[in-house]
C-alpha cells in the first residue's frame, strides 16, 4: 500500500509537471518554430498555420489524457475507481486519443502524398503506429473496467 500511495504521489508530481511544461510548448515553441521554418522556407510558408494548428491540436490532447488520468487517480485515492465515475474520465481519454489518431492519419496521408524523401513518412507511421497502440490498449483497459466495475457492483449487491 505504501508503494502505491508513493507511485500516485509521484505520478501526480510528473503529471502537474508535463502539463506545465506543455503550456509554453504549446504557446509559445510551437507557433515560433513554424514562424522561423516559414522563413526560412518561403516555399512551404502555407504551411505555418495548418501545421501549427495540428501541433497544438496535438499537445490539446495529451493535456486532455493528463487531465482525465489527474481524475482517475482521485477515484483510486477515494477507492472509487471501479465505478461508473472512472468510465467517463477513460472514455474521455479513449475519444482524446482517437481525436489525435484521425489527425496524425490525416496527416500521414497528406505527408506520404508530397513528401520528397522516405524520412519524415517513415516517423509518422511509426507514430501512427504507437498511437493506435496506445488507443486499443485504451479500449481493452476500458472492457476490463468495465467488467470489474460489474462485478464490484454485484458484489456489493451480494453483501
Amino acid at each position: 500500500m505504501v508503494v502505491e500511495y508513493r507511485a500516485v504521489a509521484a505520478l501526480r508530481v510528473f503529471l502537474v509537471l508535463l502539463f506545465l511544461v506543455l503550456i509554453p510548448f504549446e504557446t509559445l515553441s510551437l507557433p515560433g518554430q513554424f514562424a522561423h521554418m516559414a522563413q526560412e522556407s518561403p516555399q512551404d510558408a502555407y504551411l505555418r498555420w495548418p501545421a501549427t494548428a495540428v501541433a497544438v491540436f496535438w499537445v490539446v490532447c495529451v493535456q486532455v489524457v493528463i487531465v482525465c488520468t489527474w481524475q482517475l487517480l482521485n477515484l483510486v485515492k477515494k477507492d472509487r475507481i471501479f465505478t461508473e465515475a472512472s468510465l467517463k474520465w477513460v472514455d474521455t481519454i479513449v475519444w482524446a486519443v482517437a481525436a489525435a489518431w484521425a489527425v496524425l492519419v490525416a496527416v500521414f496521408v497528406y505527408v506520404v502524398l508530397n513528401a520528397d524523401d522516405p524520412g519524415l513518412p517513415v516517423l509518422l507511421f511509426l507514430l501512427t503506429v504507437g498511437v493506435t497502440v496506445a488507443g486499443l490498449l485504451m479500449v481493452v483497459l476500458r472492457a476490463l473496467l468495465r467488467q470489474a466495475t460489474t462485478l464490484r457492483t454485484d458484489m456489493e449487491a451480494v453483501i
